[in-house]
């Protein structure tokens, strides 16, 4: 009985580690790796400089909607969103939102990604048809994605799809650069400690806490306007 018991212990220490980190990279489904930075459609929306200012959380408004990933090799993310949301039963209440937030990312063994951030991520939100139009509120979510896959595309290089805690996909992205371009990897603005909240959607959001800005008809009407081309494209 000692002796089996021995033998065992034995071969269980000569059993392979699986590292969060191990993740081989082949032709077949990641060609290359995260490092680097990525965007949707027509890259017009980045990471980095020039998008996102978290130090007095104001955005400077891409010409299109999009989303864009950048990762560092030593566990660094920034994510940039700009996108519209349609209203099916009111077409002319269309949501647009627009989000930064960074923090650092995990490879876990099971082929998922985990991001937490760093406590200074922020979101503004416009809304024609609610009571409060326009606010910016913080957006610190822990958000994990189930799946990760880089393919090299035959005429646009290497692309990378991302599949949400649910399975649903994010639209692909495609690398810009191989190196990060990404702001400082630190907290950027003073902020009491984040409130992660694993699977949350953005459009699961609370105006509790935001900070209202002021929304001219006028520009209520070039959101819908914008909004509209955005759906129709």
């Amino acid at each position: 009985m000692i002796i089996t018991s021995l033998f065992a212990l034995a071969l269980a220490s000569f059993a392979p580690v699986a590292y969060s980190q191990d993740i081989v990279y082949d032709s077949i489904h990641n060609a290359t790796t995260l490092t680097g930075t990525w965007s949707s459609g027509s890259r017009g929306v980045m990471t980095g400089a020039g998008f996102a200012n978290p130090a007095n959380m104001t955005f400077t408004y891409p010409k299109t909607t999009g989303v864009s990933f950048s990762f560092t090799d030593d566990g660094f993310y920034e994510i940039s969103r700009y996108r519209f949301n349609g209203n099916g039963s009111e077409p002319t209440c269309i949501t647009g939102v627009i989000g930064w937030v960074h923090g650092k990312y995990t490879l876990n063994a099971n082929g998922s990604i985990t991001m937490v951030p760093l406590g200074d991520g922020f979101q503004q939100v416009q809304d024609p048809c609610a009571a409060v139009s326009n606010f910016i509120e913080p957006y610190n979510i822990t958000e994990t994605y189930v799946q990760w896959r880089i393919f090299q595309d035959p005429t646009q290089g290497f692309k990378l799809h991302l599949f949400q805690f649910d399975g649903a996909p994010l639209a692909p992205q495609f690398l810009v650069s191989p190196s990060p371009n990404m702001l400082p990897t630190t907290l950027l603005r003073n902020t009491s400690a984040p409130t992660t909240v694993a699977k949350r959607s953005l459009e699961k959001r609370s105006g509790n806490g935001a900070v209202a800005n002021g929304w001219t008809m006028g520009a209520a009407a070039g959101m819908v306007v914008a909004g509209v081309a955005s759906l129709i494209l």
